[in-house]
Parts: structure tokens; C-alpha cells; sequence
């Protein structure tokens, strides 16, 4: 499959006239917990001629494929990330994380991920992660029976936030890595156990909900939404951000 994308990424290149500088996994794959039907969420971020930016016709911000059961590509303009990247976009944040990379420009991809802690909001990205994994639990987990990738999508961005609240950093993409920050072996248990049965079950599988689980999502998100209150957004300067602008246009 990294052949058959690595093409994909080639031929939007030429058909778009767009330089990929960064091009990853986004989705389950990326986070560790892919079912056997799990599709490839590519992301990439992309710069264009600098005439292109001096049109007064403002050229599309996002380029992609139509999306089909197994491959979903699709990728941002230099000018939109950075401009994102300056507001402490999370999903952003995590792309430059990501355990599976496609292509990359070394020295860009180094360079953003240097840049990342000066201009990452613990408070807007607590927020969003809160957002997520709260919308999670009331509007999917709360039947008898639930969606099981849907308790990853909740437990992830949980412990984002508590990572954003406890260790106050960027927190990692990945799963496992997320996973450091639990000490209650019941928990982790339950967790195992699912994963177990993720690796197993297709995207659309079924299973009771766990109540402890729930229970466990609840105190989280009500404790680091308390805690989240403490912390302030401050804009930063876009001037760093201007010059990899410039540097990274072709």
C-alpha cells in the first residue's frame, strides 16, 4: 500500500502543481489501535509556486482524492497550515508526530516540529481535546451496546488532555505513548482487552459498554476541564512562522 500512495501523492503533485513537503498517516493507523478494515488517512502539507501567491485569484487551500473505502488523501497549503500551526492546531500538531511518514522534507518537518512547543496553546488544545472525547461519551457510548472503535475515540483525546493538564508539553499521537500516564491496573486491563478485540473486529463492530470505562471517562474530563481553567492563550509572533513561509515556497 506505501507504493500504491506514495504514486498517489506523485500524481496529485504534477496534476496540482504542488510541492509535498510533508505527507503522513493521520488516522487509527497512525494512533495504534487500526481494525483489519481500517482505511489509510493521508495527510500532507503542501507549498506552491510563489507567483501563485501574488495572484489576485486565490488558489484552493486544500487539495485531495475523492475518498473511497480504503484510501483517504488529502493535504493543506503551506500559507493555511502555517496559519493553523500558529494557533496551536492539534491535529496538525499530531500530524508532525505521526509514527508513519510517507515523504518529507527533513529539514522543513524539523523545523516545524522545533517551533512546536513555542507556539503550542495548552488551553486550546486541552479544549479540543476535552471537546472530542466528552462528545464521544455522551453521544456513543452511553447505549447498551456501542461501537468499539468508538471507546478509542474517546479514551485517546482523554488522555491528551489529562497529558495537557498533568505534564503541560505536547502530548504524543500515539496511543501506547498516551497510556504512560494511567496507574490503575483495572483500567488498563479493560483497555487490553479491547484493543485485543479491535485487532480482531471490523470497523463496524459492536460490544457492550463498559462501565467502568465510562465511569473512568466522566472523572477524567470532569477533573481536567476544572484544571483547564487555569491555563491562558497567548498569541505568538508570526514572524518565525513568515520566514518558513517564504524559505519553503518554490
Amino acid at each position: 500500500m506505501k507504493q500504491t500512495i506514495l504514486q498517489k501523492l506523485l500524481e496529485l503533485e504534477q496534476s496540482e502543481n504542488i510541492k509535498i513537503l510533508y505527507a503522513c498517516e493521520s488516522g487509527s493507523r497512525a494512533w495504534g489501535f487500526a481494525s483489519p478494515d481500517s482505511d489509510f488517512d493521508v495527510r500532507f502539507i503542501y507549498s506552491r509556486p510563489a507567483n501563485d501567491y501574488l495572484s489576485i485569484i486565490e488558489m484552493p487551500d486544500v487539495v485531495g482524492l475523492p475518498v473511497n473505502e480504503v484510501l483517504d488523501i488529502g493535504g493543506w497549503d503551506l500559507k493555511k497550515t502555517l496559519k493553523l500551526f500558529m494557533k496551536s492546531n492539534a491535529p496538525l500538531y499530531e500530524w508532525l508526530q505521526s509514527p508513519i511518514v510517507y515523504r518529507q522534507d527533513d529539514a522543513f518537518a524539523d523545523e516545524l516540529r522545533s517551533l512546536m512547543p513555542g507556539y503550542f496553546s495548552l488551553r486550546s488544545a486541552g479544549n479540543h481535546y476535552l471537546s472530542m472525547a466528552h462528545n464521544t461519551l455522551r453521544d456513543d457510548l452511553q447505549g447498551e451496546e456501542v461501537k468499539l472503535k468508538r471507546y478509542f475515540y474517546a479514551l485517546r483525546p482523554a488522555l491528551a488532555c489529562r497529558w495537557i493538564v498533568e505534564k503541560q508539553t505536547v502530548p504524543p499521537m500515539e496511543f501506547e505513548k498516551l497510556r504512560v500516564l494511567l496507574t490503575d491496573n483495572k483500567i488498563q486491563a479493560a483497555i487490553n482487552g479491547l484493543l485485543a478485540k479491535k485487532q480482531m473486529a471490523d470497523e463496524k463492530a459492536m460490544i457492550k459498554s463498559v462501565d467502568l470505562l465510562n465511569e473512568w471517562l466522566a472523572d477524567t474530563l470532569n477533573s481536567c476541564k476544572a484544571q483547564l481553567q487555569q491555563f491562558t492563550s497567548e498569541q505568538q509572533p508570526a514572524q518565525p512562522l513568515n520566514e518558513v513561509f517564504r524559505r519553503y515556497i518554490q
